[in-house]
């Protein structure tokens, strides 16, 4: 059978006889027993082993005295030490006053800062959200399944937001904040966006800052989960939020969040928040009530490893040089599978951790079957939408990081045939 460009231009018969072969390949994965896991976006073991001279950088009494001569051993510094705030407030260009240093994760500091706005409210004289009739966010899809989970857990109601090339489609944006005093806050992800790998335009980022809101205590959670990781030699730029809202009159609007938990160790990082003044002063009191201190001694290995972002940038090349030929690999194999049938699209991220892929509408859920009943672990179709459903039924997040490269290959080779199979399937039905 000759080569055509397209599956559309095939005729049924063609399109029968393809299948056949294509399931026939499916069958010899199935004998082979595969117990390939592609669904999060795992650091693997050769970029843990980076951060590992990071355990033995205290030893002594002396080595575990913060500047300030803080023992980290024992109780207090609520926002964390001065040290982990000056190297971290260059890494997201806030001032170490706008900042406070957590524990190991900033999914557990974004669940909070959205608990106490729901319990307490978001400033001293403002209601808390969980005392009005209904609260709405704003949820930009294909986004962060983790986000969504947070709100169904608070009974936020999620409202779904296109995505386009440079981020939200803020016309829509706009409107809907504009007209309805419910909407209390937006998810972002901004640069190298997950799992599309979109970095936000400065245009983007401008109209977030100074859009007009009939809910005067609107906040922006922005996720700036993947700000150094970078897979390019030339990395996309992300104009700077917080600033931008102080020029735009809205100095409270906005909360940042960030972590090493893909620069050092997942389990074992440092998360952070950054935010006016204001919001942090707000923030530091009902953390008083909360805790009586993060793990200092955590964030002052960190710092004496990562040392300032020079550092952090060498560090971040070494992770880039084991991933990169990961996401490489995934791209030119689907590229070469799939590039010429034109029932699948899919982004070429120049950074973070997921390439993003579209398959024709109505078939991701079975791709996504059919490649776990031979032992190919992806993430569950619509998990990357509000309450799990994809209207399309077509995105799947692919994560590369994990995997090894032969696993890799094999997991990406079996994801393109269930891509194939599905498609005919698809096309054939919408024929009948």
């Amino acid at each position: 059978m000759k080569k055509h460009s397209s599956f559309f231009d095939l005729s049924t018969n063609e399109l029968n006889e393809l299948y056949q072969e294509l399931h026939e390949k499916y069958n010899k994965y199935k004998e082979m027993n595969l117990k390939l896991d592609m669904s999060r976006g795992k650091p693997c073991p050769e970029q843990l082993e980076l951060s590992m001279e990071m355990l033995d950088m205290l030893k002594s009494e002396d080595q575990l005295k913060a500047g300030d001569n803080t023992d980290c051993r024992n109780y207090g510094g609520v926002d964390g030490i001065l040290e982990a705030k000056e190297l971290f407030s260059q890494m997201l260009g806030v001032s170490t006053k706008e900042m406070i240093i957590g524990g190991n994760s900033s999914l557990n500091m974004m669940h909070d800062t959205i608990s106490r706005a729901m319990l307490l409210g978001v400033g001293a004289d403002e209601l808390p959200w969980g005392r009005l009739p209904k609260v709405k966010f704003l949820c930009p899809s294909p986004g962060y399944d983790r986000h969504f989970a947070i709100c169904e857990l608070l009974n936020i109601e999620m409202v779904t937001i296109d995505m386009n090339q440079d981020g939200p489609d803020m016309d829509i944006v706009e409107k809907l904040v504009s007209e309805d005093d419910s909407i209390k806050g937006i998810w972002c992800v901004p640069k190298y966006s997950n799992p599309d790998g979109i970095t936000y335009s400065d245009e983007v980022v401008d109209r977030l800052a100074r859009m007009k809101t009939k809910a005067k205590d609107f906040r922006i959670f922005w996720d700036d989960a993947y700000t150094v990781h970078h897979l390019s030699d030339k990395p996309d730029q992300l104009k700077n939020i917080l600033i931008t809202c102080k020029s735009a009159g809205n100095p409270d609007r906005v909360y940042m969040f960030s972590s090493t938990s893909k620069i050092t160790f997942p389990g074992s990082g440092v998360a952070m928040l950054a935010s006016s003044e204001y919001n942090v002063n707000v923030i530091k009191k009902q953390l008083g009530v909360q805790t009586i201190g993060p793990d200092k001694i955590n964030q002052l290995r960190h710092v004496l490893f990562l040392k300032n972002m020079d550092n952090v940038k060498i560090h971040m090349r070494k992770q880039a040089a084991i991933i990169k030929p990961k996401f490489d690999l995934v791209l030119n194999h689907l590229e070469t599978d799939l590039g010429d049938k034109n029932i699948a699209m899919w982004n070429k991220p120049n950074g973070g951790y997921f390439i993003s892929l579209n398959t024709m509408d109505g078939c991701a859920k079975e791709i996504v079957n059919m490649a776990g009943k031979i032992g190919v672990t992806l993430t569950n179709a619509g998990a990357t939408y509000p309450y799990g459903k994809d209207p399309r039924d077509r995105n799947i997040r692919i994560a590369p990081t994990f995997p090894s490269i032969r696993e890799l290959k094999t997991a990406i080779e079996v994801l393109s045939v269930c891509i194939q199979l599905t498609s005919i399937q698809k096309i054939l039905a919408d024929r009948d």
